[in-house]
């Protein structure tokens, strides 16, 4: 016979953490970690919806400043020069995205683009990449982009690449 429900032991659910790493992305986007959270929730579960299977691992959203991030771009990729975001799949299914604030910041500006709207585009960009969506082939592209319209959608913001 089998144990009682009560004794057999439910994996623990993944964890969604998020790191402020640098202060100043908190007057930049208010309330980055609730929005953070609810996005990336979003941006899964479209990608469920999809056919992607779930983050079971855990997963940290990191903001930080182009130093750290231009560090991390060097080590990982051989690229010497921050980049708006770096995502980072871990073999347990979840992994960590991680932002730089100047160049968020800067790329903003010079798109004309609210700085949260900007923001909320790059942190649904890294889910779906830790989930297993590229934007090097054409095709692929194509559908990883349909996904963000769609996320972005539903939290009132336009068109990312319009």
């Amino acid at each position: 016979s089998s144990p009682p429900m009560s004794a057999m032991a439910t994996p623990p659910a993944p964890e969604r953490a998020v790191a402020i790493r640098k202060a100043a992305w908190r007057a930049h986007v208010p309330g980055l970690a609730a929005l953070a959270r609810r996005l990336a929730a979003a941006a899964e579960a479209e990608a469920i919806a999809d056919g992607a299977p779930p983050l079971a691992g855990d997963t940290t959203l990191a903001f930080a400043g182009d130093r750290a991030v231009q560090a991390l771009n060097r080590s990982f990729r051989g690229q010497n020069k921050p980049t708006n975001v770096l995502s980072f799949p871990s073999p347990a299914g979840g992994g960590d995205v991680i932002l730089a604030l100047e160049t968020v910041l800067a790329e903003a500006a010079g798109q004309g683009k609210p700085v949260r709207d900007h923001t909320a585009h790059l942190i649904v960009h890294g889910i779906l990449h830790l989930m297993g969506y590229d934007h090097m082939a054409r095709g692929e592209a194509r559908r990883m982009e349909k996904l963000e319209r769609r996320v972005l959608g539903r939290f009132g913001i336009g068109d990312p690449y319009a």
